[in-house]
């Protein structure tokens, strides 16, 4: 992973930090339990974009006598522990301080303070997303936008348009609460918000439990990917007929390829060895994220 996967999970620290800290002081001064999910939620983000970095980091390791393929899915495991945190210390608190707000409403101060950190923050989380989306759209497929973000593998990259994707909308959420409470003397209107906001955020984390666990038990390339290898295979002079080849995401640029070949009876050992490795050469010349290739050869004559 190069050092400009980074640059999102970067921009969205930088943005969560400062946001967080705006968020919490004007809570404090208004009084808004929108305004505290919302602190909450950019706090937790600001450690959940520390976590991906460390899991970019640790996945980075070489392979080891324990570790032969590497360590690169440690990279899902640590998006799968900030989907979790998402869940319960971003949505969890924001729906617990929304209901105790809706069991025990305060008076509501002035809502410059929550006006201004609002916009403010609306700016930065956007700028992050953006930046996000950007970088995404450079790597991106044929397919839909939305269909790639689903197949994607990258963790530094949809899980960061995810998270803030819900920031935006828990923004607006919680500047619409703010509006309402304060144009019809309701502050209940604050405490629904902070409910809505809990619960986009328990949407978003399912969502990236899915997409982690399926990269944790072994996701496979994109079909599009897997049929261009189909193919290429077959078209060689010396292939005979092949299976489906199987392959297995063990980092988001990284990618092991199990191939079953039934090669032309005739070749002998030397041509079938030339055979083999003009195929791994021209697989990873077309495709360098295939990083380890296993090819099984079948329906060979036996040799004198």
């Amino acid at each position: 992973m190069t050092g400009e996967s980074k640059l999102p999970i970067y921009g969205a620290l930088a943005a969560n930090i400062g946001i967080a800290i705006t968020k919490f002081i004007a809570a404090a001064f208004t009084g808004s339990s929108a305004m505290l999910s919302e602190g909450i939620h950019s706090a937790v983000d600001s450690g959940n974009s520390l976590l991906l970095l460390l899991g970019i980091s640790r996945s980075k390791r070489p392979a080891d006598e324990n570790h032969p393929f590497g360590h690169g899915k440690e990279l899902y495991f640590w998006t799968l522990i900030v989907a979790i945190l998402v869940f319960s210390l971003g949505g969890g608190m924001s729906i617990y301080e929304g209901i105790e707000h809706l069991k025990h409403p305060e008076p509501l101060g002035d809502p410059m303070w929550n006006y201004i950190v609002l916009c403010a923050a609306i700016v930065f989380e956007g700028t992050s997303l953006i930046i996000a989306v950007h970088k995404f759209n450079q790597n991106k497929g044929k397919y839909s936008f939305f269909k790639e973000l689903r197949l994607s593998k990258d963790p530094s990259l949809f899980a960061v348009i995810y998270e803030d994707t819900a920031a935006v909308l828990g923004l607006f959420i919680a500047l619409a609460g703010v509006f309402l409470g304060h144009y019809f003397e309701n502050p209940l209107f604050d405490g629904l918000a902070s409910v809505v906001i809990g619960l986009l955020l328990a949407v978003v984390a399912v969502i990236m439990v899915i997409e982690s666990r399926n990269l944790l038990v072994g996701e496979s390339a994109k079909s599009k990917v897997v049929d261009e290898i189909y193919h290429m295979v077959l078209a060689h002079k010396n292939v005979d007929s092949l299976r489906r080849p199987l392959t297995m995401h063990l980092a988001p640029r990284e990618i092991l390829l199990a191939l079953d070949v039934h090669f032309h009876s005739e070749l002998t050992s030397e041509s079938l060895a030339n055979t083999v490795t003009e195929l791994e050469q021209h697989i990873k010349e077309k495709y360098p994220q295939v990083t380890r290739i296993f090819i099984e050869a079948k329906n060979l004559k036996p040799q004198t």
